[in-house]
């Protein structure tokens, strides 16, 4: 089984829901500044994206007035 294909963590964590914590913006709001689906944004929220557009990550950093490193850290 190739590493694309591997069903188990990615040992990257998504730190969506602090963010959105500390701003006080729901998942439907981040939704409607980024044009992505909530359905989506609960994926990745939920560490179980298998991937993400350049575009959609630059759109909710800049949504969020966020860095990369805030956004996606390292799961140990």
């Amino acid at each position: 089984m190739t590493p694309a294909e591997d069903e188990g963590p990615s040992g990257v964590h998504c730190r969506l829901d602090e963010l959105l914590d500390e701003r006080g913006m729901t998942l439907t709001r981040l939704s409607e500044l980024v044009g992505v689906t909530v359905v989506n944004l609960s994926i990745l929220k939920n560490d179980r994206a298998r991937a993400i557009r350049y575009s959609t990550l630059s759109a909710i950093c800049r949504a969020l007035d966020c860095e990369i490193g805030d956004l996606l850290v390292r799961a140990d």
